[in-house]
């Protein structure tokens, strides 16, 4: 009896161990899966939506980013800017304003308004009180996500990247690019190099710093360039690619569980008999 007793007690410790083991890789890959959704599903409203529809969204942005730049006081908001900010670049109803990518860190997250703790838990806020990802001059997009989450991976590799580096930013079927100029740690409180320069077309990412200490925040600017890629290829089908293979990876984690946990039962059974 003691001696079953053990192999069940062995069995729930290995059981707990390989699910603490394995909990941020299925994390991860869920995390992968859900994103791949939310693209796929903005890329299908994209799709149904007319040119002119997209246009007037846009023009509405624009229109907005130029009341931003005479504004002191853009990074507090009231209430009222509030409301008008987030009907802006609302396609799907839910916030979504379209989403980035950056190759050097395969990162392809969705970006939605605000950074409030809700947003940064699985994917990118976008700082209100700075421009609207449409580019244009006099413009400063300002985008942030959590770093070192065991759930998701998000911008925790921001630190690799460098200077000349490229992003880019998929909103409203349009495709804008961006190389990495500036890098820099500043205090949470420092809005310093979140401001609008003058004819200028920036977009700054911003997270946590140190790793696992979040203490400051590190910043990656880039200034646009011109659109040197097609957007189509990094939508549509590599979307749906990417969904599979993160589905077929989560498929095989959960089989190699249920195997070994069966074959330590039938072990137990053994020893009954």
């Amino acid at each position: 009896m003691r001696k079953h007793i053990s192999t069940i007690i062995a069995v729930l410790i290995f059981i707990t161990g390989l699910s603490l083991l394995l909990y941020p890789t299925v994390s991860e890959c869920w995390n992968s899966l859900y994103q791949s959704k939310v693209v796929a599903n903005y890329s299908d409203k994209m799709k149904k939506m007319t040119q002119k529809q997209k246009q007037a969204a846009i023009d509405a942005a624009v229109a907005y980013n130029k009341t931003l730049v005479l504004n002191d006081a853009r990074f507090t908001p009231t209430e009222e800017q509030l409301a008008t900010y987030n009907s802006l670049l609302d396609a799907d109803g839910l916030g979504m304003m379209g989403y980035i990518v950056i190759p050097k860190i395969s990162c392809k997250l969705s970006i939605h308004h605000t950074v409030n703790e809700s947003v940064l838990q699985v994917g990118v806020g976008h700082l209100e009180g700075s421009s609207l990802p449409v580019g244009g001059k006099s413009t400063h997009c300002v985008l942030s996500s959590h770093r070192g989450l065991p759930s998701a991976k998000l911008f925790t590799e921001l630190d690799e990247l460098v200077k000349g580096d490229i992003f880019y930013l998929h909103v409203y079927d349009r495709v804008l690019t961006y190389k990495v100029d500036h890098i820099a740690t500043i205090e949470p409180d420092d809005y310093s190099l979140f401001e609008i320069e003058e004819g200028k077309d920036l977009c700054t990412l911003f997270t946590c710093t140190p790793y696992g200490i979040n203490t400051q925040r590190l910043v990656v600017r880039g200034h646009r360039i011109s659109d040197a890629l097609d957007g189509a290829k990094l939508n549509g089908d590599a979307i749906k690619i990417n969904e599979y293979i993160v589905a077929i990876c989560i498929v095989v984690i959960i089989l190699c569980t249920g195997y070994t946990v069966g074959k330590a039962i039938k072990k137990i059974k053994r020893h009954k008999v």
